[in-house]
Order: C-alpha cells, then structure tokens, then sequence
C-alpha cells in the first residue's frame, strides 16, 4: 500500500513539473548547461635510454630508447622489454636498486658487458649502472636480460 501512494506522488510531482517547465516561455526557460568532459588521467611517463656495451668499452656501445604503456623507442625488443619491466616492478621498491652494500655475492665473472639506463619508470627517476662484475650483478643483469639486450 506505502509503495503505490509513493509511485502515485511520484507520478503527481513529475507530470506538475513537466506541465510547469513546459509552461515557460522560451525567454525564460534556462538552456540546460553540457556537462563537463571528464579530465583525462594522465599516467607518468615510462621513458628509459638504455645504452649497452658487450665489450664495456664505451665507443662499441649501443643505445635505445623504450617507451612503455604503450610499448615503442628504438629498442629492438620494446613490448618484451616493457613485459619484464612490469613484471619487475613492486610497489615500493626500486626495480633499477645496486645491489645492497655488503651483500654476499659470488666471484663469478660473467663478462665484460655494461650498461646504463636513466630516464623515468613509474614516476621516478631512473639512473643505474649495471655490469657483470660478480654473481650479484650477473643476477641483476639476468633480470632485465630482455632491457638490456644487445640486438
């Protein structure tokens, strides 16, 4: 019973304001006002240059750009790259962190190669060197193998 005299009042209030504003002349009847456009978010920039020598000599080295979300540059690899970087990244820590001071690492040498990537990842400034130098930095390598690819 409670809801019909509700429907019935709902019906009575719209049906006198539709009457009412019809009534209005179009002098002074209000142009309905368009809604505002929603603001785009604007996501941070995930813009790196990765430069890359297998011999550690600075004059054989290459460099790329990779741009991620979506995935472009001039790196060989992007959409792969950009993957493992998203894979990577944890809320509230470094994805490009040195290895902490006074960790325990192998002696094992895995070459030459060394790189450098600076730019912007997830809103934060980037600028890491990596190299090869000890089983520690070999694994850091190994984690961005697809980053710091070569070709």
């Amino acid at each position: 019973m409670l809801m019909r005299r509700f429907a019935a009042t709902a019906v009575v209030v719209l049906a006198a304001a539709a009457t009412s504003s019809a009534a209005l002349s179009p002098a002074t009847a209000a142009p309905a006002a368009p809604l505002p456009l929603p603001t785009p978010v604007e996501r941070p920039s995930d813009s790196l240059t990765v430069t890359v020598s297998e011999t550690g000599d600075p004059a054989d080295a290459r460099t790329y750009t990779l741009d991620c979300h979506p995935a472009g540059g001039t790196h060989p690899n992007a959409r792969a790259a950009c993957e493992q970087l998203d894979g990577n990244s944890r809320w509230g820590q470094d994805t490009f962190a040195p290895t902490s001071h006074g960790t325990p690492c192998t002696q094992i040498h895995g070459g030459p190669a060394t790189a450098h990537i600076e730019g912007t990842w997830s809103g934060r400034r980037v600028d890491a060197d990596y190299d090869r130098g000890n089983g520690c930095e070999v694994a850091r390598w190994d984690e961005l193998d697809k980053v710091l690819t070569t070709g």
